[in-house]
């Protein structure tokens, strides 16, 4: 059985192939950890999106984009992450995922400052009474990942691009969000199911 956190057997033939079985161990070696840095804290903390890949339960793959303000995602225990789950299209495509395969991959990564990312790999779970619920304006669920694997990846590919604005749709203390257009469209609107009056995390007027 592979004492790797990282390899299976399916990197390991290609590894070999392309003579990288020895740079990849010392990778391994020097990057990947189990608990999160200081730095890795930072980072993750003050991102304001980052991308989710998850499977269900016949291993069929989905990625999705995830966003929020600065601090949405929390570092909540030594190899522990949360983060809300925002009103979005009613499909719950990766967190349906999550209540058959708890497995998952998470992708934060910086197209604005200077190019890094980093990686979480590790088993998620999905809550409608997680107390986080209570402090986190706009959140319908809390999804809690506790970490397998971390480790940072080459960011040389990584574009430098330009943050224009912050989406509007993204939940503000004492502000509700306004509805996205296409939930009025002749297609939808009868089948979209009307807002609460509030968020959790604030208090009705």
């Amino acid at each position: 059985m592979s004492d790797s956190i990282l390899y299976h057997e399916g990197n390991r033939g290609l590894q070999d192939q392309f003579d990288s079985r020895r740079i990849s161990d010392r990778l391994e070696q020097k990057l990947a950890r189990t608990a999160f840095s200081d730095d890795d804290k930072a980072f993750i903390q003050g991102a304001i999106y980052f991308f989710v890949a998850s499977a269900d339960a016949e291993g069929r793959p989905d990625c999705s984009f995830k966003g929020g303000p600065p601090g949405f995602v929390r570092i909540t225990g030594p190899s522990e992450l949360a983060f809300p789950d925002y009103d979005g299209n009613g499909m719950f495509k990766s967190l349906g995922n999550l209540a058959v395969n708890p497995n998952v991959g998470l992708l934060f990564i910086d197209l604005h400052e200077r190019p890094r990312r980093l990686r979480v790999n590790g088993t998620a779970t999905v809550s409608r009474d997680d107390p986080l619920l209570g402090s986190t304006v706009g959140a319908q669920l809390i999804v809690r990942v506790q970490a397998r694997a971390i480790f940072p990846n080459c960011p040389r590919y990584i574009p430098k691009m330009t943050l224009a604005e912050p989406s509007i749709y993204v939940p503000q203390p004492g502000c509700e969000p306004p509805e996205p257009a296409w939930k009025g469209f002749d297609i939808f609107k009868d089948a979209v199911h009307p807002r609460q009056p509030t968020w959790k995390g604030e208090k009705a007027e």
